[in-house]
């Protein structure tokens, strides 16, 4: 955590004072420092949640010790993906309100990017109400059915025409950014990776730590229905 406190120190000092204010679009443009490294992330731990699940699947009924475990990682990958596509999208919008005019538009990329937070919020909400025994075999499959999403996310500005601007990295000859740019976006990069690893890692562990509760409090509970009365 100290690492990512560190990085988001420099990263601030070096996108808000050091880095030349951008000719078209003013002070704004600084937000590109923010909204760029999270929105990569953003489709960056999905994947991690996918790899967890198909984990899970697996070996929900080979070894389901090794199921709970992936299956806490799924769980704390999925709620840091609901962070970071949520700050993705808001400071999209803000970026948007100053650059288009509007909030909000209908854009492949935007849309795309709203049903992959959909499907994840609709993942935390399946596994905190669902009653049923199958939660975490639901979970996961619906798991599989949000990462095609994130593909065409990526690829949305690639295949359509769109009001997105075009990819920043990878997108052709005229794609990349200024040197002096590269400083200030690799420092909040840094920062928001190493963010992201500390909350999943924290999560993992409350998580594992409350299912070797239940599973203490079931063996407990099994003992005391064996006991003979005296």
């Amino acid at each position: 955590m100290e690492s990512a406190s560190l990085s988001f120190a420099v990263g601030f000092r070096q996108a808000i004072f050091l880095v030349p204010t951008d000719a078209a679009q003013g002070n704004v443009g600084r937000i590109f420092y923010y909204h760029v490294p999270i929105a990569m992330l953003s489709l960056i731990f999905p994947y991690i949640n996918f790899v967890a699940s198909l984990f899970y699947l697996y070996w929900r009924r080979r070894d389901p010790l090794k199921a709970l475990t992936a299956d806490a990682l799924a769980l704390s990958t999925a709620e840091v993906t609901v962070v970071y596509s949520s700050i993705c999208l808001l400071t999209g919008m803000l970026w948007g309100r100053a650059t288009w005019g509007i909030w909000w538009t209908w854009d492949p990329r935007l849309t795309s990017m709203l049903l992959l937070w959909l499907l994840y919020v609709s993942y935390l909400m399946l596994r905190s109400f669902s009653s049923t025994g199958q939660t975490h075999t639901l979970a996961a499959v619906l798991s599989v059915f949000a990462a095609v999403d994130v593909p065409i996310v990526y690829m949305s500005i690639r295949w359509w025409r769109t009001q997105h601007p075009a990819p920043v990295f990878g997108g052709g000859p005229d794609s990349g950014i200024d040197p002096s740019m590269l400083p200030a976006f690799y420092w909040n990069l840094a920062g928001w990776t190493l963010w992201g690893i500390c909350i999943v890692l924290f999560r993992f562990a409350l998580e594992r730590r409350r299912q070797l509760a239940e599973q203490e409090a079931a063996l407990q509970a099994i003992e005391a229905s064996l006991e003979i009365p005296q």
